[in-house]
Order: structure tokens, then sequence, then C-alpha cells
């Protein structure tokens, strides 16, 4: 009898719900119609808008970047300018943000207030696709503006990221130098023990830099 009054309950509830459902069938449909017709212009965007433009913006970084490389920074400026504004909404248009602020600090006479303008338009999440070196001249632009945390924070990453590149983990160019821009500007800060303590780490870790070589004397002066 049980078992009688569940089936009845059972084809009760899918009766109601067969109900439910054509009484509402229009609406449904249009929904999941709308909704596969969202999908499907998301899919149309990715594939015959978003992935071309970015690849048409990759190329016109690339040829920019050449020039940079090459130390003509004048005509990358006007190259990077380019993809920053035709290019705004991709990675590469982003990218192009911190190559202009690089093109100014790098000019005869660095152009430190552009060049912080144009590095405050480069979104951070993109870190990791631009190079040591770079990263180290975004903080020399910081530093040029005195923004000293955002600078030594930038030298810190660059250290990071040459060293990570390098077979030994141990960078002997880039790391170190960075490494010492970061604690001369603490010292400016009267941060004497953070300088000191990275001063020694360059003399533990870089003991065939260049920059070793002359460690002591910071180590020196940030012991006083």
């Amino acid at each position: 009898m049980a078992k009688k009054q569940e089936q009845g309950t059972y084809e009760e509830t899918l009766n109601h719900s067969e109900a439910v459902f054509l009484k509402y069938k229009k609406q449904l449909l249009i929904a999941v119609a709308a909704l596969i017709v969202v999908v499907a212009g998301v899919i149309l965007y990715r594939n015959f808008i978003s992935a071309p433009r970015e690849a048409e913006a990759s190329t016109e970084l690339a040829k920019s970047q050449m020039l940079f490389n090459g130390q003509q920074y004048d005509q990358a400026l006007t190259g990077f300018q380019k993809v920053q504004s035709d290019y705004s909404s991709t990675a590469a248009g982003n990218l192009a943000n911190l190559y202009v602020a690089l093109c100014y600090a790098h000019q005869a006479k660095p152009d430190w207030a552009k060049a912080l303008e144009n590095a405050e338009k480069f979104s951070t999440s993109d870190d990791e696709m631009i190079s040591p070196a770079s990263q180290m001249a975004l903080g020399d632009i910081y530093a040029n503006n005195n923004q000293n945390d955002k600078a030594v924070d930038c030298f810190k990453k660059a250290a990071k990221m040459a060293d990570a590149e390098a077979a030994d983990d141990t960078n002997l160019s880039i790391a170190p130098l960075a490494l010492r821009k970061a604690g001369i500007l603490l010292e400016s800060e009267g941060k004497k023990a953070d300088a000191l303590e990275i001063y020694k780490e360059i003399k533990k870790k870089y003991v065939n830099s260049p920059v070793y070589q002359d460690i002591d004397k910071y180590i020196e002066r940030a012991s006083n």
C-alpha cells in the first residue's frame, strides 16, 4: 500500500513538473536559446576577433622590440605608442605601456615623469612577461620619481627573476646590481639595517660578480 502511495506521489510530481514545463515552455526555450547565443558569441569573439587581434598586436610589438633592443629608442617609442593606442585591450598593448615608459627612461635626457605616467598604465599581472633588466629599469623609473618603496620592490623582483633564469640560481650581473640599487635606496631612507642585510647577501652569494668587488665599502657604510 505504501509503495502504491509512493508511486502515486512520484507520478503526481512528474505530472506536476510536466505541467510546469508546459506552462513555461516558451520562456524556458527562449532562455536556453539566449544562453546558446551568448556562449556562441563568446566562442566566435575569441576565435575570430580576440585571438587574431592578439596576434596582430604581438607582431607589431615585436617590430618595436627589435628597435628597442638595438637601442633605437626614439623609433621604438613611436612603434610602442601605436601598439599602446591601437591594441590597448590586448596583452601586447599592456606590455607596450611598459616599453613606452622604458623608452622615455632611456632617452639621452630621460623624461622620468612621462616614464612613470606610462609605467603606471602597465598591469603588473603581466610581470612574468618582462625581462629582469626591464624590471630593474622599472625600479629606476620609480626611484627617479621618489617612489622608493615601489622601486625597492622592483629591484628585489628583478634580482629574483634573474636568479631564477640562471643555471645555478645565481645571476652575476643583473641580480647583484639590482640588489645594490635596493640597498642604496634603503640607506637613503635611513633603513640601514635593511640595506646591510642586502649588502651581506651580495657578499655571500655573488662572489664572482663585479658588484662584489667593492661591496665591503657599502657594508661598512651601512654598519655605522
